[in-house]
């Protein structure tokens, strides 16, 4: 196997599925269009809807690098060969077109012929019930049956998390040889080990699971594969951690470099430059793709990691600003394939000297003050750190909790969380500072250099377009005179139509136009009262301070923005209705093709409270109310009822927005004239989001209609499957489960009663091999549980008993082979038994001392074997006793 980068590996990866007709996407978005997500965690998130059948795709087979962030297991980062923050995953997808007998054979030719890997080398799983898939293996790809091993839902039934797409899948091992090994006896394929290293999954995306854990059909079968760059490239590389591949080592160099600490000579050293390595990947990806550090959120997560690079270069004795010495290098090794890296380079590097020159201003400070509590917890013998303390370093020095609990651990001491979530409680305000504002981490002098122009006239509650005058450029945090065709600038004007983000409502889009120019507004921000920022790129021609210009808002966005805002105001007030006078909003999302509202309750809410919301919610609908607005004082506002967010900043003048008769709210966003132009609204999905807290994601209009649309044809093809009306199918289904079940109950008890008089007549007479009783019994369609069921009773009944157990089930066989105490004190052990039973037998086999498992493939050579079972095993056992 020749050696190969980890750019080239990924380049023919792409090239080869071009070749096999798939259409080579660029990587989407760290952040998802996915509510249920903070993160990209997978190649196949962008392609959720055609997966759920949402949406139709332009193209049925497509491949892509896509980059990944997971931080679940950020402590084991460094700690482990093969555990990173931001990867990425190799795929390649099909929507309804080639599945399985086409992408196994194309896994094997791409790894084997393309990469170089050695046949011998590779194994291959497959879900337990998926002989399709195994059958291919064997068939198509010459992969030889005791090469493939059936695993169990756990391992080789994959999904992008608790619910959405889901399948069956195969995974591709690469077994690294004898020097990876843990050395137990019992290491193989599925041993957690480095050996038996899994290199690639495929999924055969067929199901989606939804929150009760409910698999439908989806409307096509789908293939999505995945193979993760780094773990690819050390296998090609012949090292022994992703950390050693050319993806990290340069970068680890360079932290090296700076640091003085050569890689290898201490473990805590080379812990510390493979979290830098990981961290600042993630990092610099995260910015690119316009996460910026905030309290909250994505941005929260992106604090913690720039945080945690910073401490962990302190313990390698870095106390001076280093991220920007680094960065260079990640763009040297990734920016070939990711633009991104280079055409945001600025704002990269912006971000996170800013981000690090604020923290390692009080890094000091905080960790003093740490340190000296860790002295006064110890000196009074305790082993929790307080909670409150913990707070102060996350108020008053940035310090995020886990930092906190991580500089802890390190000491022996755990953290008093309850403590610390109390404190927080207290002061919520203080700690709701973070702004997802684009250029978020530029200090705010130069927006109050902007304001001195006077503050920008806001027209878009009347209109979507209008003339207006360029105020000011702001271009990577500073003013500017003009900005030319292609630039990426901040533009503030004397009037506008556009809504800035506030409130929960997203900014609006649309485009700005002059003389012999244009610009496309991307997003509108507000980041300081009184201030809007369009943020657009130049498309044509060259925009100046000063200039006349005319603004159009896209007015089918706002169209679809304004009916999800007020849709927003009846389900709060129909949620107080349902539930109760306790329910308030805590937080809000209002976009164009979705919207979310957080509100406190103190359970899930059952199928008929959400159908009461609706219905409610509806019904306002169907009325056509009439909806005002109203700008008055906020005592008049607290006369009329109108609600409020307890904490938002209102000022002595408020702005009412009412939906007559039934809601009154404080609220600056766009909204209808009438409730009847919101269309259908449809609460699409409830959750828990915290003690106390829900959420509820719902959609009004055409999306309504959408769902509405997609949950028939499940209705209609459940009614033709089962030959019943759609109104009876929920009874028909009810009635076939309790079929089932009496069956299968009359089912067990009379395959008990057969299999126990079976057994208890071998029990009267067993064979005795120096000194152990020895039984093999024969069954029909006996489950694992009843194997062992039946293997107790013998070894209840013979302290010193051997018990071979096999069950015919179908075309297939199981065997169990179960020990005392007694016979492995004398050297009988299940596991060294049931191998060799495997050998003789010709079936996969291991296992412990006291049990073991095997099967296989039910022959016609099976019958004669069994015939001589017994003297094959008392045989066996007679030679194992010591």
């Amino acid at each position: 196997m020749k050696w190969r980068s980890g750019n080239e590996l990924r380049e023919m990866f792409l090239s080869f599925f071009e070749e096999k007709g798939c259409v080579r996407y660029p990587s989407a978005s760290l952040v998802p269009d996915d509510p249920s997500l903070l993160f990209t965690i997978a190649g196949m998130v962008p392609f959720k809807p055609y997966f759920l059948g949402i949406k139709e795709p332009k193209e049925r087979r497509v491949t892509t690098a896509q980059k990944c962030i997971r931080t679940n297991d950020i402590d084991n980062v460094g700690r482990t060969a093969r555990h990173h923050t931001f990867f990425e995953m190799l795929g390649n997808f099909s929507f309804g077109d080639y599945f399985k007998a086409e992408v196994i054979p194309w896994a094997w030719e791409f790894l084997t012929q393309r990469v170089g890997m050695d046949p011998d080398r590779l194994y291959v799983t497959v879900f337990r019930d998926d002989d399709e898939a195994e059958s291919i293996w064997m068939s198509s790809v010459g992969v030889p049956k005791d090469r493939i091993f059936r695993m169990g839902e756990e391992d080789n039934f994959w999904a992008a998390g608790p619910v959405g797409p889901c399948g069956p899948c195969s995974e591709i091992i690469y077994d690294q040889g004898p020097e990876f090994s843990c050395g137990k006896p019992s290491c193989g394929v599925g041993c957690d080990c480095d050996r038996y290293l899994e290199v690639w999954n495929l999924v055969f995306m067929q199901y989606n699971r939804d929150e009760a854990g409910n698999l439908t059909p989806l409307p096509r079968k789908n293939i999505d594969t995945g193979m993760g760059l780094e773990r690819l490239s050390s296998v090609v590389q012949w090292v022994r951690s992703d950390f050693e591949t050319d993806l990290f080592k340069p970068i680890i160099d360079r932290a090296c470099q700076i640091s003085g600490v050569a890689y290898g000579s201490s473990p805590q050293g080379d812990l510390a430059v493979r979290v830098i390595s990981d961290h600042i990947r993630a990092a610099a990806f995260m910015v690119a793709d316009g996460v910026l550090p905030s309290n909250e959120g994505p941005g929260y997560v992106l604090r913690r990691l720039i945080r945690r690079t910073i401490r962990f270069g302190r313990l390698l004795g870095i106390d001076r600003p280093f991220l920007l010495e680094v960065l260079p290098v990640v763009e040297q090794v990734m920016g070939g394939h990711y633009g991104e890296l280079v055409e945001h380079r600025s704002t990269i590097n912006q971000v996170l000297e800013l981000e690090e020159s604020r923290f390692l201003r009080t890094l000091e400070q905080g960790s003093a003050l740490l340190e000296e509590e860790v002295r006064r917890v110890r000196s009074r013998g305790l082993s929790v750190f307080p909670g409150e303390v913990a707070f102060e370093l996350y108020d008053t020095y940035g310090f995020p909790l886990e930092l906190t609990s991580e500089m802890c651990q390190e000491q022996g001491l755990s953290v008093d969380i309850e403590a610390f979530e109390r404190a927080m409680e207290r002061q919520r305000e203080l700690a709701r500072s973070g702004s997802k504002h684009a250029s978020a981490a530029v200090t705010r002098t130069v927006y109050s250099d902007v304001l001195k122009a006077g503050r920008i006239r806001f027209i878009g509650y009347d209109s979507e377009e209008g003339e207006a005058r360029v105020v000011a450029l702001v271009r990577e945090g500073e003013m500017i005179q003009s900005a030319r065709e292609g630039d990426r600038v901040e533009v503030f004007l004397d009037v506008t139509p556009f809504y800035g983000e506030k409130g929960g409502q997203v900014g609006d889009r649309g485009e700005i136009r002059w003389d012999g120019g244009l610009a496309q507004v991307e997003d509108a921000q507000c980041p300081m009262d009184g201030l809007t920022s369009h943020l657009a790129t130049l498309v044509q021609g060259e925009l100046r301070v000063g200039q006349r210009v005319f603004c159009r808002v896209d007015g089918e966005r706002r169209w679809h923005i304004r009916r999800h805002h007020t849709a927003t105001h009846i389900l709060h007030e129909a949620l107080g209705r349902v539930l109760g006078g306790h329910v308030r909003q805590s937080g809000s999302w209002v976009g164009d093709g979705f919207f979310r509202f957080d509100f406190n309750h103190f359970s899930p809410l059952s199928d008929e409270e959400i159908a009461r919301v609706e219905d409610l919610v509806n019904q306002v609908i169907l009325e056509d109310r009439r909806v005002t607005t109203l700008e008055t004082s906020m005592d008049s506002a607290r006369e009329m009822g109108a609600k409020a967010l307890f904490d938002e900043k209102y000022g002595q003048v408020v702005r009412v927005v009412s939906v007559e008769g039934f809601s009154t709210e404080l609220c600056g966003g766009t909204h209808v004239s009438s409730s009847g132009q919101i269309g259908l609204f449809k609460i699409q999905r409830e959750e828990g989001i915290g003690s106390g807290l829900r959420r509820i994601t719902a959609t009004a209009g055409l999306a309504s209609l959408e769902a509405y649309r997609r949950a028939a044809e499940v209705v209609k093809g459940a009614s033709s499957a089962l030959g019943v009306e759609a109104e009876t199918v929920r009874d028909r289904i009810m009635d076939l489960m309790r079929e089932v079940k009496s069956l299968e109950r009359e089912l067990r008890q009379l395959r008990l009663q057969v299999k126990s008089e079976g057994l208890k007549r071998a029990l009267e007479a067993p064979q005795e091999v120096k000194g152990i009783k020895v039984l093999s019994f024969l069954t029909e369609d006996s489950s694992p549980d009843e194997l062992r069921a039946m293997g107790d009773s013998v070894r209840e009944m013979y302290p010193d008993s051997v018990c071979v157990l096999i069950s015919r089930n179908g075309g297939k066989f199981m065997v169990i082979v179960m020990c005392s105490d007694g016979a492995v004190s004398k050297g009988v052990k299940a596991g060294s038994l049931i191998k060799s039973l495997g050998a003789l037998w010709g079936f996969n086999a291991g296992g412990k001392a006291n049990t073991a498992q095997g099967g296989g493939e039910w022959t016609d050579r099976m019958e004669g074997l069994l015939r001589s079972m017994e003297e094959q095993v008392s045989q066996l056992v007679s030679e194992m006793v010591s």
